[in-house]
C-alpha cells in the first residue's frame, strides 16, 4: 500500500534545492523550503510554494540543526523530508528524528545510513558479501604503537581515514613513518570535530588508482537495481571537479564485475533508494572504498546516459510506488560530462570569490543541461559551498561531449564575481583528460597550484578599461565596490 506525500519540505539549498523543488512539482506535490537566513535572495526560495527560516548563517543553527529542521517541516504540516546532498543528508540521528516526527525521509533507512556511515562496518558487510577490499586496518587498537605496526605491515603508502569519515574530511596520505604520528592526532582531531569521533582505520594507498562509482537503487519492493558507472578521477583535495558517465577506458568484463558487486552489497543491506557505491580501481582490479546513502551531485550524468529521473525515482520509492524500470533494459546511451562552475580565483588556486551575481548567460541547447541555484542579483555568501551552478553536457560520444562542454563553457557569461571555468577550461584540454587516462592524482600533478593568468596587453587594457567604463554606467545600481566589480575581462569569463 502506499503512502501519501502532498507537501515536501527541502532540507538544503542551492542547485539541489531547485532540482527537488523541479521534480516535486512535475508530480503534484507543494515544497516548503526550509532554509537559513543568509539563503532569501536564491531561486529555490523564490521557486518553492512555502518558504520556512529555520535559522542564521552559520550551518549549525540552521541546515545542520535536526531540531529547527524538525520544526520548520512540522510547522508548514509537510509530509516528507527530501534531504538533498551534504548538510543531514547522511545523519542517522536526522532520519530517526523525521520518523519519531511522522515525517517520511526521502531516503535510506536510519539503520542502512548507520552502516555506511562508519566506514569500518561498511568494509566488515561488504567482506561478508564478497566484494574487494582494499588492504588495511580497522581494529579496535588506536594506539599509535599499534598504528605504526600495521602501517608497516601494509607498506607505506598508506592513508589514515577517520572512521566516519566522507568528503575528504578525515583523511591523511602518508609517505613514510615519520609522518604517521602528525597525521593519526590530524585527522582524530578532524574526525572529531566533523563526525564527532576520532576512531580511525588505515588502508593501503593507491597511487595511481580512478576512482569509479556505481549507482544503485534500491526499490520499494526489495528489488537492487544498478545504473553502471560514473568517473570522479578529477577530485582537488578529495573533492570531485569533474564527472562523466561512462567511465573512460573500463574494460567491460571489469564494470560488470563491479555493478553486480555494488548489488550485492546493497542487497546485504537491505538498502532502498538512491545510493552509490564507490571504488578505486587499479591495474585491472577494483577495491571498494565507500558508500554514499544519498542522491550524489553528479547524478545528472546517469540520468542523461540512462534515461531515468533519480529523483523522482525517490518520491516514488517514499511512497512505496513501484519503478517503471527493469534491469535488463537499463543500460548507457552516450556520453555525459558535469562541471561545477564554483565562485572561486581560477588564478589563486580556488580562492573563493563573493559578492552579488551580475547578468548571467547560460547558453542553452541540445545536450546542455544548467542546474542553477543563483540567478542575477542573488548573493553568493562566505557561509556555504560556492558553487553557483552545474553544467553537464550530453552527446553520442566521448569526444563530442567534451566538445561541447568546451564550447558550452566558454559561452557562458558570469558577471560580479570570479568563476572557475578558466580551470574548467585547462583540464577539459588536458592531453591526459582528452585520452582518459586520468587518475585521482590527475590534479596534483598537473595544476597543482591552479592556472597561471595570461598577460594583458596594452590594447587589451584600453578596451578593458571602455567596457568597465560602460559597465559602471549601465550598472550603477549593483556597483558598491566600484567598476571592476563586474568586469568581464577582470573575472575571466570570456576564453575564446
Amino acid at each position: 500500500m502506499s503512502r501519501k506525500i502532498e507537501k515536501v519540505a527541502i532540507a538544503n539549498r542551492g542547485e539541489v534545492a531547485v532540482r527537488i523543488i523541479r521534480a516535486c512539482q512535475e508530480m503534484g506535490l507543494d515544497t516548503v523550503l526550509l532554509h537559513s537566513e543568509a539563503d532569501e535572495k536564491t531561486l529555490a526560495y523564490r521557486l518553492a510554494d512555502e518558504v520556512v527560516c529555520i535559522g542564521g548563517a552559520e550551518v549549525s543553527s540552521s541546515y545542520l540543526n535536526i531540531a529547527s529542521t524538525i520544526q520548520g517541516a512540522r510547522s508548514a504540516a509537510a509530509d516528507a523530508i527530501h534531504p538533498g546532498f551534504g548538510f543531514l543528508s547522511e545523519n542517522a540521528e536526522f532520519a530517526k528524528a523525521c520518523l519519531a516526527n511522522r515525517l517520511i525521509f526521502i531516503g535510506p533507512s536510519p539503520q542502512s545510513i548507520e552502516l555506511f556511515g562508519d566506514k569500518i562496518s561498511a568494509k566488515k558487510l561488504v567482506e561478508q558479501a564478497g566484494g574487494p577490499i582494499i588492504p588495511g586496518y580497522q581494529g579496535e587498537d588506536q594506539s599509535l604503537g599499534r598504528m605504526r605496526e600495521e602501517a608497516s605491515k601494509i607498506g607505506y603508502p598508506v592513508i589514515v581515514k577517520a572512521a566516519g569519515g566522507g568528503g575528504g574530511r578525515g583523511l591523511r596520505v602518508v609517505e613514510r613513518e615519520s609522518q604517521l604520528e602528525e597525521a593519526v592526532q590530524s585527522a582524530a582531531r578532524e574526525g572529531l570535530a566533523a563526525f564527532g569521533s576520532e576512531r580511525l582505520f588505515l588502508e593501503k594507498y593507491l597511487g595511481r588508482a580512478k576512482h569509479v562509482e556505481i549507482q544503485i537503487f534500491g526499490a520499494a519492493d526489495g528489488e537492487i537495481f544498478h545504473l553502471y558507472e560514473r568517473e570522479c578521477s578529477v577530485q582537488r583535495r578529495h573533492q570531485k571537479v569533474i564527472e562523466e558517465a561512462p567511465a573512460s577506458l573500463l574494460d567491460f568484463s571489469l564494470r560488470e564485475s563491479m555493478a553486480q558487486a555494488a548489488v550485492r552489497i546493497a542487497q546485504a543491506a537491505k538498502y532502498k533508494g538512491a545510493g552509490t557505491v564507490e571504488f578505486l580501481v587499479q591495474d585491472g582490479q577494483f577495491y571498494f572504498l565507500e558508500m554514499n546513502t544519498r542522491l550524489q551531485v553528479e547524478h545528472p550524468v546517469t540520468e542523461l546516459v540512462m534515461g531515468v529521473d533519480l529523483v523522482k525515482a525517490q518520491l516514488q520509492t517514499a511512497m512505496d510506488q513501484s519503478l517503471y524500470w527493469m534491469q535488463d533494459e537499463l543500460f548507457p546511451r552516450g556520453h555525459s560530462i558535469e562541471c561545477r562552475i564554483y565562485a572561486e580565483d581560477a588564478y589563486a588556486n580556488g580562492v573563493p570569490s563573493t559578492g552579488v551575481l551580475g547578468s548571467c548567460v547560460w547558453p542553452r541547447g541540445p545536450g546542455r543541461r544548467f542546474e542553477v541555484g543563483f540567478e542575477a542579483g542573488d548573493e553568493v555568501t562566505p557561509y556555504y559551498d560556492s558553487m553557483i551552478a552545474k553544467v553537464v553536457t550530453y552527446d553520442e560520444t566521448r569526444a563530442r561531449a567534451i566538445e561541447k562542454m568546451r564550447q558550452t563553457l566558454k559561452d557562458t557569461i558570469i558577471f560580479g564575481v570570479k568563476t572557475n571555468i578558466p580551470y574548467l577550461l585547462s583540464i577539459l584540454s588536458h592531453p591526459e583528460f582528452v585520452e582518459g587516462s586520468m587518475t585521482t592524482g590527475f590534479i596534483a600533478a598537473n595544476f597543482p597550484k591552479g592556472i597561471e593568468a595570461k598577460p594583458i596587453s596594452s590594447t587589451d587594457r584600453a578596451i578593458i578599461d571602455e567596457v568597465n567604463e560602460k559597465v559602471a554606467e549601465s550598472s550603477s545600481a549593483m556597483m558598491s565596490e566600484g567598476p571592476d566589480a563586474v568586469s568581464p575581462w577582470k573575472y575571466q569569463w570570456s576564453h575564446k
